[in-house]
């Protein structure tokens, strides 16, 4: 990159207030957004945002899961468009900046390059995909997965909300059914940037988190079953008490994410209790299990050594266990030269920065099976996300979104 490259930066006063005037479609009374994927409120936000892309002089592509891309020229047509992007969609309580930070911050670098007439080799473009906070329709992460053909579009149409609407329909009838088949545009490089969602950078002090890779994941159902009993007349000794049983294998699921510290978690997330009476021993405990680690192997060693103590478990109480295999998420390591192009931008502005591992996933994993990605994480207060009171700060927002420029211009290539 030339000089002039080198040190531009982007007007983070525009960035931040994009952020809120985005925010105001949805705003909840709690200061967060509440804008389901295909609701007519999501239609609204991409509206909106797609209405500031032609400003930006951006041309539109939308494919047939509603993913949309918006384009920047490069001076070689025939080179496939670095891309940068994430969603606009919410959790029903979500917050200001989960997703929709790395779709404006996407745009505010378009926008820098206008304001400085700066001509790239490869086109640019700003993507952001359907239904990636799965709250109203499952599967998560769906307008990229349908992209890398994880699974079909007729799958995913098929998706029902609570009400019985489906995807197909809703699409319809917002009026984002595209024509381009998902997973036909092509993609050079892509960057996502992103609240952490977690609390690593702002515990360390660091601006910058420098993603190596998304977490894989291995969810479980797990049922311990008893006898139900009168709490009074029952002996201890004579109980078959499920939840005391249940309890011990949630501290194991604990205790496995410690012993493979520090990338290992294990969270029981969800409990089940029958029949739920204060004087009626537990007949019953179903309860989630959410493993994960940054390495398949590992997060599968991990399964197994909770199915072994659960085994111990069982012939030790004589309650039956059983665990029910839910979904699996196979980890994803970025691209190296990705990652480290994150690392050096984030050095030559002076950043503080950290490695770290994401433990949510993003739709950078699926664009990961397609071509090289990388993620830039800044910090979120507290680490708090999926909640109304998700905050960032102006400043590390801005930052992350100087890193997002440098590495994207760095791919892209500059006309001398």
């Amino acid at each position: 990159m030339n000089d002039i490259t080198t040190t531009l930066r982007v007007d983070g006063r525009r960035l931040w207030d994009s952020l809120m005037a985005l925010a105001r479609i949805g705003a909840t009374p709690k200061g967060g957004v509440c804008r389901l994927a295909l609701t007519d409120l999501d239609r609204q936000g991409r509206e909106q945002v797609i209405a500031w892309a032609r400003e930006a002089g951006l041309t539109i592509t939308i494919d047939r899961i509603g993913n949309c891309f918006m384009r920047r020229r490069g001076r070689n047509a025939a080179l496939a468009p670095v891309m940068t992007g994430s969603h606009i969609d919410t959790q029903p309580t979500g917050g200001k900046f989960d997703g929709n930070y790395g779709v404006l911050a996407g745009l505010e670098v378009v926008r820098t390059l206008n304001d400085h007439g700066i001509e790239t080799e490869a086109p640019i473009e700003v993507a952001f995909w359907t239904n990636e906070e799965g709250s109203r329709f499952v599967p998560v992460m769906m307008g990229s997965g349908v992209f890398a053909r994880a699974f079909t579009l007729a799958q995913a149409y098929a998706a029902q909300d609570a009400e019985g609407r489906t995807v197909g329909e809703e699409l319809a009838r917002i009026g984002f059914v595209g024509d381009e088949e998902p997973g036909d545009h092509p993609i050079g490089a892509y960057f996502e940037a992103h609240i952490e969602q977690g609390p690593v950078l702002e515990d360390a002090g660091v601006t910058i988190g420098v993603v190596s890779g998304v977490l894989g994941i291995r969810w479980f159902d797990c049922t311990v079953t008893g006898m139900e009993a009168h709490a009074g007349p029952t002996p201890m000794a004579l109980r078959r008490d499920a939840l005391q049983v249940a309890t011990r294998l949630m501290q194991e699921v604990v205790a496995t994410a410690q012993r493979h510290a520090p990338e290992g978690r294990g969270t029981v997330g969800m409990v089940q209790l029958h029949p739920n009476s204060r004087n009626v021993i537990p007949g019953q405990v179903r309860f989630s299990i959410d493993l994960r680690h940054a390495t398949d192997a590992v997060v599968d060693r991990m399964a197994a050594e909770v199915h072994a103590f659960a085994q111990r478990l069982q012939a030790e109480s004589g309650l039956p266990i059983e665990i029910v295999p839910v979904s699996s998420y196979p980890a994803q390591a970025f691209d190296d030269g990705c990652v480290r192009a994150v690392q050096r931008a984030a050095e030559s502005l002076g950043y503080s920065h950290l490695a770290v591992v994401s433990g949510a996933g993003h739709d950078a994993v699926y664009t990961a099976r397609l071509a090289p990605t990388g993620m830039i994480f800044v910090p979120c207060k507290d680490g708090i996300s999926h909640n109304e009171v998700e905050d960032a700060r102006a400043d590390h927002l801005e930052a992350g979104c100087n890193v997002l420029l440098q590495v994207m211009l760095e791919r892209a290539g500059v006309r001398a």
